[in-house]
């Protein structure tokens, strides 16, 4: 079953696993185990086991029924390469979208190393996006990883951005996402390293996503740099707006 999405740079999302543990500050305040926590409460049957990382293999094939094209996240409530996630459960995922070629799929991990590791062994449609978390300056080591993956379109998502992160090596690299983090304790992302970001961007010729400013209520403030939003994609791929 797949869900629409509110998160600004796709149109739904699919879930194959759910649950995941926390390897860096990135995760210290996730969305997606306070998600869990509130659907464990509300009875749903996906997440009894709360934020338990948690395979749900009669979900894998699902994409196969979906004839409409889609813009998909792969796992918003989870980490694909974690190691709680076997090597052949990672591959029937891949085998699911290399068959369904009309479905544009967008994977996002902070389990680099794994990555890196599995890559050559699975199949890189083009329809598969790759692209890692990088929060802060401990992390860029995670791009390295990236770089070696052989995916038609290899992103960053820069958020929670919790830190400056200046000379980023962006060769090799087809999107950028940056956003502040939100809710309950997130803590505060200064202009000074988004804009830096966006002129990294700008100079190596990168497509650049703002998602937001985030704090206990991104409501209020809103996704807007310098007066207006940046939404750039990646280069020949599907608009969101054509995505459905």
């Amino acid at each position: 079953m797949a869900a629409n999405s509110n998160i600004e740079w796709t149109e739904h999302t699919w879930n194959p696993i759910t649950g995941c543990l926390k390897v860096s500050q990135g995760c210290k305040h996730c969305y997606a185990e306070r998600m869990a926590r509130r659907l464990k409460a509300m009875g749903s049957a996906r997440y009894v086991n709360g934020f338990e990382p948690t395979l749900h293999h009669d979900l894998v094939d699902a994409p196969r029924h979906w004839k409409k094209p889609r813009l998909i996240f792969v796992n918003s409530m989870s980490d694909l390469f974690q190691v709680d996630a076997p090597a052949a459960f990672i591959q029937a995922v891949f085998e699911t979208m290399r068959a369904t070629p009309q479905h544009t799929y967008q994977i996002l991990t902070k389990r680099s190393d794994r990555l890196r590791e599995l890559a050559p062994h699975l199949p890189w449609p083009d329809n598969v996006w790759i692209g890692v978390s990088v929060e802060d300056e401990r992390v860029r080591g995670r791009i390295d990883d990236l770089r070696t993956v052989p995916a038609r379109v290899r992103f960053l998502s820069c958020e929670p951005l919790i830190g400056p992160l200046r000379n980023l090596a962006l060769n090799g690299l087809h999107w950028v996402i940056v956003g502040g983090e939100s809710g309950p304790g997130a803590r505060p992302m200064q202009r000074a390293w988004v804009e830096s970001i966006r002129e990294q961007c700008v100079r190596a010729d990168v497509p650049f996503f703002f998602k937001q400013w985030g704090g206990v209520r991104k409501d209020l403030t809103g996704r807007q740099l310098d007066g207006r939003t940046f939404d750039e994609m990646p280069r020949r791929a599907i608009p969101i707006s054509a995505a459905a």
